[in-house]
Order: C-alpha cells, then sequence, then structure tokens
C-alpha cells in the first residue's frame, strides 16, 4: 500500500467519524482521531460542491439507485475538488459518473 503523508479530507466525512466517535464515548479514539485530522486537510462544502451533489442525487434518484444524501455530498465534493474517492464500498459509489474511486483494500 501506498504511503502518504497528507489526505484531503471532506467536511461530510470528517462529521460522520466525528459523530461517531462522540456516540461511542469513544475518548481514546477521539483524541486520536483529532490529531490525525490535525495533520490534513478538511475539504468544505461550497455552492459548486452542493450544485454538483444536488445534480448527482436528482440524477441516482430518477434511477431508482440512491446512495443517500451524506454519500452523494462526499460524491460531489471529490469530483469539483477534481479528487479520487478513497473508499472500500467501491460498489456503492460507481454509480456516480466521473467519480474516480480508489479502494486502498485491494
Amino acid at each position: 500500500m501506498a504511503e502518504f503523508s497528507h489526505l484531503n479530507i471532506s467536511i461530510i466525512t470528517y462529521y460522520e467519524m466525528l459523530n461517531g466517535l462522540l456516540y461511542k464515548d469513544a475518548k481514546k479514539q477521539l483524541k486520536i482521531f483529532q490529531e490525525f485530522i490535525e495533520l490534513n486537510t478538511i475539504i468544505p462544502l461550497t455552492i459548486e460542491s452542493v450544485n454538483k451533489s444536488a445534480a448527482i442525487q436528482a440524477e441516482l434518484r430518477k434511477k431508482g439507485v440512491e446512495i443517500g444524501h451524506t454519500d452523494t455530498l462526499i460524491a460531489g465534493i471529490a469530483i469539483v475538488n477534481d479528487f479520487p474517492l478513497i473508499t472500500n464500498n467501491s460498489k456503492h459509489f460507481r454509480r456516480i459518473k466521473g467519480l474516480e474511486i480508489v479502494n486502498w483494500t485491494k
């Protein structure tokens, strides 16, 4: 597996991780996560990424293959910023045209 000194993390992914750790009251893991986040960049939602995400969501919804709003927002942020999406859920995200998917587990 390749090693990277810096990652770009969507604000949505940050929210999902933080929410899960707070819900589990995982204080030790929360501290480690916060230290990890400080070494990387959180990519915010912008009007452009929200517009892209909404278009993706509408297209998937019309086809009856929605993946959920948070994942659609993550995909929109990746596409607009021209970032690959690192995920173990390739099957889920491959429904989105123009999204580069990388699965580090394979």
